[in-house]
């Protein structure tokens, strides 16, 4: 098989061969961008025949009418009944627990009040309509739609809107099984960047929302970024990461297969993992090339690991957390005996797994976290998808008359210090005796 490079920190060259490693700009590939930048101007102008005409040509089947790309919520329904019970049965766990995480994370809303009657506080509201984007390419994500819908729904938001690219004109049952269990309010059979387009500036048939949300390829990516500012973004995803810090006592056949799990998300997905026992790296790539005939997703598996993995021996568990901050991954596995006195040294990671019983699987399907998490360095400033994403804070200020005197003083002395009389003028007036 094609194999992961070897890497070890005692090279001199190390620091580059890293940022060689980490260095991808997918993205926000210039060619991406202008195809994407044609699509939304189509979109907007055109609306729902542009959403026919990308239909007919991305996803290969023709839909008669602009109708014709909504899922009735009857045939949402109808699909969870299709699924069988197994299946069905893991959704909904899966739903109760992400639903179960996701209810600590409501923001409050709140008030404090000063002696001379001055009230400040915070009140916070749910958006009032969310585009959900699940992806439908290469495969079908039911979990996608839990931990989206879920959240909103938790928060509050009053509809969520989802599109789904439907290749051949096949709606997956999994997704729309998914999308009923999660209260989803419309299903549209949309995807790509005329997908984001029709969220962000509405047709006919398809809602404007506030919000988009979701994951995509490069495409949709790029179509997020660009619509950002008309509507919110969760974040503009890359791709999928897993960072796997082990020692000794891990097992490496369940090291190797959680490399695997991410590499079989896409040829362009990462997988490393850092350990300071150079005998347990070759046990697991020799599990890696026991195990990867095995795999039906071997060929994006084996050019995952060729392009963008690597087996790197470290010094020591702390040089691990010091090079697992600087790569900042989406998913963070601590396959080690002790993986607690490792926590406080991490800053930054997506999603954070401790000890051997802990794979990243688990945190995709029903641990109960979000699996929504920051890709390519991002989680150094950003978080996972929550709660709070769906919910907008508003800042609450009274003011008594003796509180307007006294901070009035304060404000027109600092407006006329930036030039602004007017500003000055207005915190006076509620100084000064009515006439």
């Amino acid at each position: 098989m094609p194999e992961p490079r070897r890497l070890s920190s005692r090279d001199p060259g190390f620091e580059a061969e890293l940022a060689a490693l980490l260095a991808f700009e997918g993205a926000q590939d210039e060619s991406v961008d202008r195809v994407v930048a044609d699509i939304l101007r189509e979109v907007q102008r055109r609306g729902d025949e542009a959403l026919v005409e990308f239909t007919r040509r991305f996803d290969r089947w023709s839909p008669a009418s602009p109708a014709e790309l909504e899922v009735p919520p009857q045939a949402c329904r109808d699909a969870l009944g299709r699924i069988g019970r197994e299946e069905r049965s893991a959704l909904e766990s899966a739903a109760e627990r992400i639903r179960a995480f996701h209810e600590h994370q409501h923001l409050q809303s709140w008030r404090i009040e000063d002696g001379d009657g001055t009230m400040l506080g915070q009140q916070v509201t749910p958006l009032d309509r969310v585009g959900l984007y699940v992806p439908g390419g290469k495969a079908a994500y039911p979990s996608s739609v839990l931990m989206n819908a879920v959240a909103a729904k938790v928060a509050g938001v009053a509809e969520l809107v989802l599109v789904v690219p439907t290749p051949d004109g096949k709606a997956n049952d999994h997704v729309l099984a998914a999308a009923s269990l999660a209260g989803v309010d419309r299903v549209f059979r949309v995807g790509g960047a005329q997908a984001v387009g029709a969220l962000a500036y509405g047709t006919r048939s398809v809602p404007a929302v506030d919000k988009i949300v979701g994951p995509g390829n490069a495409y949709v990516a790029a179509a997020k970024r660009r619509v950002f500012g008309r509507v919110g973004i969760d974040m503009v995803a890359g791709p999928s990461e897993i960072l796997v810090v082990a020692d000794a006592t891990a097992n490496p056949e369940w090291v190797a297969m959680d490399l695997f799990s991410q590499a079989e998300h896409d040829e362009i997905a990462q997988s490393i993992l850092l350990t300071p026992d150079a005998a347990f790296a070759d046990r697991v790539l020799e599990s890696m090339r026991k195990r990867i005939a095995s795999m039906p997703r071997r060929a994006i598996i084996e050019a995952s690991l060729a392009g963008r993995g690597a087996l790197v021996v470290v010094r020591d568990l702390d040089e691990a957390c010091a090079i697992a901050n600087r790569i900042a991954p989406e998913h963070l596995e601590l396959a080690v005996a002790n993986p607690d006195p490792l926590l406080p040294k991490i800053r930054h990671a997506g999603a954070i797994f401790l000890g051997h019983f802990a794979s990243e699987s688990l945190g995709d399907y029903c641990a109960g976290p979000n699996h929504v998490l920051p890709t390519s360095r991002t989680a150094r400033f950003s978080s996972p998808l929550g709660v709070y994403d769906f919910q907008k804070r508003s800042s609450l200020i009274r003011v008594s008359r003796d509180a307007a005197v006294r901070l009035g003083a304060t404000a027109k002395t600092l407006a006329r210090a930036e030039g602004l009389e007017a500003h000055a003028r207005s915190a006076e007036l509620r100084g000064e005796d009515p006439a």
